[in-house]
């Protein structure tokens, strides 16, 4: 089967998993923060009556954090509106939402545009590193580093939080393939993986001492960190760089089309990580662009 280690069939199966892994990353955008909210409601119940003469009735933390919300795996997808079970045609990926005309097909709900977005942006995101890296570990390793950034990004986006259950592996796995190493050696990942969380951790304690305000959260810090362990130090300038000025851009817009002022609060984490992609995969033409624009080159 040489046709298979052709560059076409490669990108075009590629593409075809990033759809199925979209729709898969949607299920973790909406359900893991409310899943952890409810775990967190638990732990600080338990937390409040730990050590109190009167131990807490059996079952009175899960009465206080609610019934659980579906899990991310074995719960049936359904419509938010009219909870609906979805049949096997409702979840094609890309294509339901398509041939439904973004609707439900059982009570005409409109459907969020994340669904059809979250799952292209998987499958072109998937076709570049498929053309980018061809057969090999580099692009297995890639799409996990990329599938991550996706659902960490669109759950910053919904709830201004980055979970430590998708930065934190991130960060663990791009130290361990360094033992390979895939990109960087380990060296050069740890160190960047501590540039990037120190940096970011600086300057947040420079802006709430100098403001008296906090002006981006901890798992910023720890998705900077993570990149800096794929990429090494180097990476993190450039990245620090180019994620502001697509956040100033884009949340500039954003304000504006919102009718709200400047101390709107933003999300940061999608910025860093659509920079850190960008990086990861055009950063030796992006850096060559760089130095022929500014004569370096």
């Amino acid at each position: 089967m040489d046709w298979l280690q052709q560059p076409a069939p490669l990108i075009a199966l590629s593409a075809v998993l990033g759809l199925l892994v979209g729709s898969f990353l949607n299920v973790v955008i909406l359900r893991l923060p409310r899943r952890l909210e409810h775990e967190w409601r638990q732990q600080a119940h338990d937390l409040l009556h730990e050590g109190t003469t009167a131990a807490a009735p059996e079952g009175a933390a899960a009465a206080v954090a609610g019934p659980a919300p579906p899990d991310l795996v074995f719960t049936a997808s359904h419509c938010p509106h009219c909870k609906h079970p979805l049949s096997p045609f409702d979840n094609i990926p890309l294509l339901s939402w398509l041939a439904l005309r973004g609707r439900c097909r059982y009570c005409r709900a409109p459907i969020s545009w994340q669904y059809p977005l979250v799952e292209l942006l998987t499958a072109l995101a998937s076709a570049t590193l498929a053309w980018k890296f061809g057969y090999g570990w580099q692009l297995a390793a890639g799409l996990l580093l990329t599938w991550t950034l996706i659902a960490a990004s669109g759950i910053d986006v919904r709830t201004q939080l980055l979970p430590d259950q998708l930065t934190l592996p991130l960060l663990w796995l791009g130290l361990l393939i360094a033992l390979v190493p895939v990109y960087v050696d380990p060296a050069t990942a740890i160190i960047g993986a501590a540039a990037g969380y120190l940096s970011l951790w600086s300057v947040y304690w420079l802006f709430r001492l100098t403001t008296g305000k906090e002006g981006m959260g901890y798992g910023d810090f720890k998705l900077l960190g993570a990149l800096g362990a794929w990429m090494g130090a180097s990476s993190l300038l450039p990245i620090v760089l180019l994620s502001s000025l697509i956040g100033a851009i884009i949340g500039g817009i954003a304000l504006a089309l919102q009718g709200r002022d400047r101390s709107t609060p933003i999300p940061f984490g999608p910025f860093i990580a659509a920079a850190g992609w960008a990086w990861f995969v055009f950063g030796d033409r992006l850096g060559a662009l760089y130095a022929r624009l500014f004569g370096l080159a």
